[in-house]
């Protein structure tokens, strides 16, 4: 497999132009022998999209190679990755989303699902076994659409959920950027009874990092917060499962903290989660069990699996939440979705506030979690921020973070990357990203202000180890 093309945190992921005609489809033709290696052999598999320019190209990959092993080619249009996953799931088919998620537009991957839903690290290893050169014979096969159906399925799911009265009075904007579930937002918020406004709709793809809280691109949410008087303005990465919410004075709203409220939204009783997420969760009451995995959906929901919870809910630091098991919420029944979905815990957060008259930031503040923080170095070479783990591993005792310690002592875990935690309780944890050229910092401290100032300085050490 290509250094330039690789599975990453989720999915397949890599520069457009490596991607792109051969490689995409001996992955998908990968993908089908390691299904029929395990007794899977489809008979269809249903593809969706996200919004990026070189996305319909590259499910025309995906549907060639199906087509020359004839297997029928489903096209489920333009959707968010979980509506794909639940309507594939439903039918009882594998599927294929072509989306590179929330990393730059150049790039872009593909993710894989069986019947049961997405694969797991196992089937990766099978995908990259079973990788053999391409046949020369390239057809692009007429498709049936399905992309009415498959998008009015997932909007079903989630239709009756919020009471058409739960949300007057309320003025709600959706950044709607390029995301692929930013209609459905719309829907779903207007039919709650909110005044929405819609903001910042581009028709050119824009990478929306959900973790990256201090990306300019947010600046017209900021703005329109203000001018618009907004209560908060709602979003979606690029494929529609991490979810975005940012309050009417400015802060936004950690992914793992909604991923928090819906798991107490729908009542669950075993939390799943990475070790990314707030360390705080563990204090939170309702909760038999709290499993910690590392970075990733995949592993998410290997432990899932394993869970003896009867109601179980795995979320991850960005926010999407994974439904391990079907809950019946009110009079709404939801079968399980393992699999990010950025719509549940917007949901759960607005519900949880209007049924208990708080505001957004009130019900949040109520969970009493650490003041977290994460960013991000953009453009790191893959090796060098390799090298700078491995360094700080090392030699983490004696290394840059003494100083940040004041002397105290420090307690260092490698689960997913070297993550410290300090005699005082604050954390500073790096790890390399899987889907794209960056490294990330995740900081706890006990108040924004000092939470602010780690995140600044574990980046620059970061900085300038590895730039320097």
């Amino acid at each position: 497999m290509s250094d330039q093309v690789k599975f990453g945190t989720s999915g397949l992921r890599g520069l457009t132009s490596a991607l792109l005609g051969p490689v995409a489809r001996r992955h998908v033709t990968a993908f089908l022998s390691h299904l029929t290696a395990q007794g899977e052999r489809p008979e269809r598999v249903y593809l969706g999209r996200d919004l990026r320019a070189s996305s319909p190209a590259l499910l025309g990959d995906c549907a060639a190679a199906l087509h020359a092993a004839g297997i029928e080619a489903v096209d489920c249009g333009a959707l968010p990755t979980p509506a794909l996953a639940l309507y594939a799931m439903a039918a009882g088919c594998p599927a294929i989303m072509v989306t590179g998620s929330h990393i730059p537009a150049d790039r872009n991957g593909l993710k894989f699902y069986t019947r049961l839903g997405e694969i797991s690290k196992a089937d990766e290893a099978g995908i990259i076994a079973a990788l053999r050169p391409e046949a020369t014979e390239v057809i692009s096969p007429p498709l049936r659409s399905e992309a009415a159906l498959a998008g009015n399925f997932y909007r079903q799911r989630y239709r009756f959920l919020m009471p058409t009265d739960l949300l007057v009075g309320w003025r709600i904007g959706v950044f709607e950027q390029s995301g692929v579930a930013r209609d459905m937002l719309v829907s779903l918020f207007t039919r709650a009874g909110a005044e929405v406004v819609r903001i910042g709709r581009s028709e050119t793809f824009i990478p929306v990092d959900t973790e990256a809280f201090s990306d300019p691109i947010y600046a017209p949410c900021h703005a329109a917060i203000r001018a618009q008087r907004l209560d908060a303005i709602v979003s979606t990465d690029g494929d529609g499962d991490r979810p975005l919410l940012l309050l009417a004075d400015g802060q936004f709203v950690r992914g793992d903290a909604l991923g928090l409220l819906a798991a107490q939204f729908v009542g669950a009783d075993c939390v799943v989660t990475p070790v990314t997420s707030n360390s705080g969760i563990e204090a939170q009451g309702g909760f038999a069990t709290v499993i910690r995995t590392r970075v990733g959906s995949p592993f998410v929901i290997a432990a899932m699996a394993e869970s003896p919870g009867r109601v179980v809910v795995g979320f991850e630091a960005n926010g999407g939440t994974l439904l391990g098991s079907p809950v019946r919420v009110g009079q709404v029944h939801l079968s399980a979705l393992p699999t990010r979905d950025a719509i549940l815990p917007l949901i759960a957060a607005f519900s949880l506030a209007a049924r208990a008259g708080l505001s957004l930031a009130a019900l949040v503040d109520r969970l009493e979690l650490p003041a977290a923080r994460s960013d991000r170095l953009a453009d790191v070479p893959p090796e060098r921020g390799q090298a700078f783990l491995e360094r700080l591993v090392a030699s983490w005792g004696t290394s840059s973070l003494s100083a940040l310690a004041g002397g105290s002592d420090m307690n260092l875990t490698t689960l997913d990357g070297p993550r410290v935690r300090f005699a005082n309780g604050e954390i500073l944890h790096y790890r390399g990203s899987g889907n794209a050229p960056e490294l990330r910092c995740y900081v706890e401290a006990a108040t924004e202000a000092r939470a602010e100032v780690l995140l600044d300085e574990g980046l620059a050490i970061a900085r300038r180890a590895i730039f320097a």
